[in-house]
């Protein structure tokens, strides 16, 4: 892959995502651009102002995180070279004199909602939710305009502190465990090389909506021994009704299984969405089926292209 020279994130600055980007340790004095949303994050690295962006793509308490999903399988191509998990944790913010007694209104992004609801329930029955951009924005909300719109935020810690506010909580989130998925885009180049644990992510289309259609699909990962990790269905808005799946499985692009199973969804499938094969954040190698090693591949074909030849092996 490549030297990146500029990189994007989906912003401001005290993200979650700032955060995974800062983890992926770029290359010193890269300049970052912060974008406002998901879609602007991902269409500045199509127009070519950054070469590569971080944004969220999937969390372990909400799932796929739809924003990503949509704008990944649009045009032009773009492909996924890396991925950062990064664990997640809030705190409840407040400009100075502001206290728990006092908030009314809660400001923060919706994914971030979602994971302190049963705190918010206990301790803040009567609060009101505010949706903003971004879990980095609430709080630089209020550090510029007060308590004009929503009283605190939820936020990441270093975002309270970067805006000057109070903690009011700390740790509110309901799962302790709640970690993020975010992943580095870029415009589709060299491979990343294989690792021996990694993934790759597809988009794949019907050709038609019929009894047993998502189990053709699937059967192509099935028969030559692919884990999943993850399966999300999201609407092609051509018309009601109208899926697309998002894959992510075990393995590589230039491991045989993974190439035989994409030409057999290329054969089924009315159009299939490479967006990218690269190493997994947490390095858990593959596990691999009993015959379904690149060898068992090697074999099989040689045996193939003997028998075209008209020998016997």
């Amino acid at each position: 892959m490549s030297p990146i020279g500029r990189y994007g994130f989906f912003g401001p600055s005290g993200t979650f995502t700032e955060m995974a980007l800062q983890a992926w340790a770029p290359a010193a004095g890269a300049p970052w651009t912060a974008y406002a949303s998901v879609p602007a994050t991902l269409a500045a690295v199509r127009a070519g102002e950054v070469d590569a962006a971080m944004v969220p793509i999937e969390n372990s308490v909400e799932g796929g995180v739809t924003a990503t999903l949509d704008a990944l399988a649009g045009d032009p191509p773009l492909v996924v070279v890396g991925e950062v998990l990064v664990p997640i944790t809030f705190v409840l913010a407040a400009p100075a004199g502001v206290s728990l007694a006092d908030v009314d209104r809660v400001g923060t992004h919706s994914h971030a909602w979602a994971q302190v609801r049963g705190w918010m329930h206990a301790n803040l029955p009567h609060a009101a939710y505010v949706p903003t951009l971004s879990t980095a924005s609430a709080p630089a909300t209020l550090a510029a305009e007060g308590t004009a719109l929503f009283d605190a935020a939820v936020c990441a810690p270093i975002a309270a502190t970067d805006n000057g506010l109070s903690v009011l909580a700390e740790d509110i989130g309901d799962i302790r465990s709640a970690v993020t998925r975010f992943v580095l885009v870029s415009r589709p180049g060299e491979l990343p090389a294989p690792t021996g644990a990694d993934k790759t992510t597809v988009v794949l289309y019907q050709r038609s909506d019929h009894a047993g259609g998502l189990l053709e699909l699937l059967e192509q990962f099935a028969t030559r021994g692919i884990n999943m990790t993850r399966l999300e269905s999201r609407p092609t808005k051509d018309s009601m009704g109208s899926y697309c799946f998002s894959i992510d499985c075990e393995g590589h692009l230039l491991d045989e299984r993974v190439g035989e199973a994409l030409m057999g969804l290329k054969r089924v499938c009315a159009d299939v969405r490479f967006l990218g094969s690269y190493a997994r954040a947490d390095a858990q190698p593959a596990v691999v089926a009993p015959l379904n090693a690149d060898e068992d591949f090697a074999a099989a074909r040689a045996w193939l292209e003997a028998l075209r030849r008209g020998s016997r092996p």
